[in-house]
């Protein structure tokens, strides 16, 4: 358990939701995301790009998040699924279940739903052989 290395969120934010807009729709995004209004949709990180969303505390999504890396500070109302890490700061406050296969919670974060701990994948194992012909 303590062996493990888990990856942070990356630290470069690619596409910023301001305060004061508001989004009606889905949100896909590669790379990272920060939200400082608020999105009435879900939240998806581009598949295989390791997307990181960042919500600050005044930001509020309604629908469902799915991305790699979730460092949240504002509201949730949806399930939170995040394929390596999430941080709950202080000011977070999630209604839906939370997934994630390492988790930061502080005090003062509240969710409203089941945390969800994933496990690794298993990697499949697989011996390269050499030929006797190749040498």
């Amino acid at each position: 358990m303590f062996g493990k290395k888990h990856s942070k969120p990356q630290g470069r934010i690619d596409s910023l939701i301001g305060a004061g807009t508001v989004i009606t729709g889905d949100v896909n995004f590669t790379g990272g995301l920060r939200i400082d209004g608020i999105v009435r949709g879900n939240v998806i990180a581009t598949e295989n790009k390791g997307g990181t969303l960042v919500l600050s505390e005044a930001a509020r999504v309604e629908g469902e998040i799915r991305v790699s890396h979730a460092v949240i500070n504002g509201t949730i109302l949806g399930p939170l699924y995040a394929l390596d890490y999430v941080e709950l700061q202080s000011k977070a406050k999630v209604t839906g279940d939370v997934s994630y296969r390492t988790l930061e919670m502080q005090l003062g974060a509240v969710v409203q739903g089941l945390l969800k701990y994933q496990e690794d994948p298993k990697e499949d194992k697989v011996l390269q052989f050499k030929s006797a012909a190749t040498e």
